[in-house]
């Protein structure tokens, strides 16, 4: 696989080709997901969660994203590195360049952040000063206090098309990319088919251009909950580079997800 870069993921929506993505938090899971064809590798603030045993992604700090992000980035030669942007730290244009600046400096090729219309400044002045977005809508995690929990997002019409309009707002502010949780397959169709960036979906149907799940969910480890729209490849290969495999096989072919895995 050559080295993937925000061209090569606009080329792959242009021509139809599937993105598939995996969190990745170490250099050894880094260096088998590259190995095997993974496109895109996001240091999720799901470390939060998977790694430290909490309930939530909001007391993950930036200085523990970018200590994950220097480890994948170690183990990650072709794949796109993506770095959250952790809760709290991009609420004013100071805070949020130095904290995305150590980001990149660990290793990130992007970072990503959750929201819409009031993000657009801040990735105007990032993408100015070279620093790549990618943006998040949906179900955004660090607004599970005001969301009142994880839930789908986007199902009246009202919501729906606000969440399409902050989409094009999204990419006109400069995001080149932009990851869709827990919304209905056909709103994250139509905010697919509505803008020229990529989307990555996540409980969003197969109709997105591309998809991501958290490592932990896909083989089945994670402790607890395991969301509706994850898979157990681990549980049909018994093989974790097979399941790998096995994942990017069905994105590309549109077979995962699944109408079982997604939300109407």
């Amino acid at each position: 696989m050559a080295k993937i870069t925000t061209s090569t993921l606009l080329k792959m929506k242009q021509s139809e080709e599937k993105i598939a993505a995996l969190t990745a938090y170490d250099a050894s899971f880094a260096s088998l997901f590259d190995s095997v064809g993974v496109h895109v590798l996001l240091i999720g603030d799901s470390l939060g969660m998977v790694l430290q045993g909490g309930d939530s992604t909001l007391s993950v700090t930036n200085e523990q994203i970018a200590y994950h992000t220097k480890s994948v980035r170690a183990g990650a030669t072709n794949a796109l590195v993506i770095a959250d942007m952790p809760f709290m730290t991009y609420y004013n244009e100071t805070e949020t360049m130095r904290n995305a600046h150590e980001l990149m400096a660990a290793g990130a090729n992007m970072v990503k952040m959750e929201g819409g219309d009031w993000l657009y400044s801040t990735i105007k002045q990032l993408t100015k000063n070279g620093i790549p977005v990618c943006g998040h809508l949906g179900l955004t995690p660090q607004s599970v206090n005001v969301f009142g929990g994880f839930k789908v997002q986007g199902r009246d019409n009202q919501k729906a098309l606000e969440m399409i309009e902050h989409a094009k707002g999204l990419e006109a502010a400069g995001a080149s990319l932009l990851v869709l949780e827990c919304v209905p397959s056909d709103l994250a169709k139509a905010i697919t088919d509505a803008i020229a960036i990529p989307t990555i979906g996540i409980g969003a149907g197969n109709q997105t251009d591309g998809q991501i799940l958290v490592m932990h969910d896909m083989f089945g480890i994670s402790s607890g909950y395991i969301p509706k729209f994850s898979k157990n490849y681990i549980e049909l290969t018994g093989d974790m580079r097979k399941a790998v495999s096995l994942y990017i096989e069905e994105v590309q072919s549109g077979d995962f997800p699944d109408e079982s895995r997604s939300f109407n």
